[in-house]
């Protein structure tokens, strides 16, 4: 049997790859805990500075699988909130949590909470031709793995509700256009921009990374005067990180700085 996520390191770069084409890459308790393993491992991995995740086949990730859903209700397992908090909470929290920059590389649909993966991703590209589809309420379900948290935020209340309410699908470059994706490039370029960009953050000062992270985490959350102390809090934090201190010298002498990647 093939293993539903294939991962391969490329430099400082760890790519993730859903390997369920068969299933346009639908998520089962399988899928979700080895993502929520793997991200973690990336997380406290030295050699790894930044992750990709993408899909085999023509899709990024159906959402769940609704086969395996269908046969959990024959079976007398109808509890989908349980389903959800053992596993597709706990991948989307590593996500959230990995130190690391995770890049979404959307090669196809990702739809559901396909659509939950990809958003709770730092960074999101898409091919041309990559579809993102609020889909529940196709089913009769509401949006779940972050989605309600992911779309209300980064839409805002209007956009996020028209999508969740109606499931019509955005184009790669109507999800651009809303903030959603970085960049829209060809199909056959996707993997190749998703590795540039991933190089370019894996050299970068990785402790840094991991407050920014934290820090806009967090940010969501507060009103000014906190979101202030906040900054005040994790800028001393970063000014002593050895990168910061690298920076500092590189632009005082005029030249690029040399940051500390695995050692940083």
């Amino acid at each position: 049997m093939s293993e539903v996520v294939l991962s391969a390191r490329d430099g400082a770069v760890l790519t993730l790859t859903l390997n369920r084409p068969e299933a346009l890459n639908a998520l089962n308790a399988e899928t979700t805990g080895t993502v929520r393993a793997t991200v973690e491992a990336a997380g406290r991995d030295p050699a790894v500075g930044a992750v990709i995740l993408t899909g085999a086949g023509r899709a990024f990730c159906a959402g769940a699988d609704l086969k395996d859903v269908s046969a959990r209700y024959q079976a007398g397992d109808s509890d989908l909130g349980a389903d959800l908090r053992a596993n597709y909470a706990p991948m989307i929290r590593a996500i959230r949590a990995c130190p690391k920059p995770v890049i979404a590389a959307i090669n196809g649909t990702a739809a559901g909470a396909g659509l939950s993966l990809a958003l709770a991703c730092d960074l999101r590209l898409a091919a041309a031709g990559a579809q993102l589809i609020v889909v529940f309420v196709r089913v009769g379900l509401v949006p779940d793995a972050g989605s309600l948290f992911f779309l209300t935020r980064m839409l805002g209340l209007s956009k996020a509700t028209e999508l969740a309410l109606t499931g019509e699908p955005l184009s790669a470059d109507d999800a651009r256009g809303l903030g959603l994706v970085a960049a829209v490039v060809p199909a056959e370029q996707l993997m190749a921009a998703a590795q540039e960009r991933g190089r370019r953050l894996a050299e970068g000062p990785r402790q840094t990374y991991a407050l920014i992270k934290r820090g806009m985490e967090r940010a969501l959350d507060l009103d000014l005067e906190q979101t202030l102390e906040l900054e005040s809090q994790l800028q001393a934090a970063a000014a002593k990180t050895p990168d910061a201190q690298e920076a500092i010298r590189a632009f005082l002498e005029k030249r690029k700085p040399v940051f500390g990647g695995a050692g940083s």
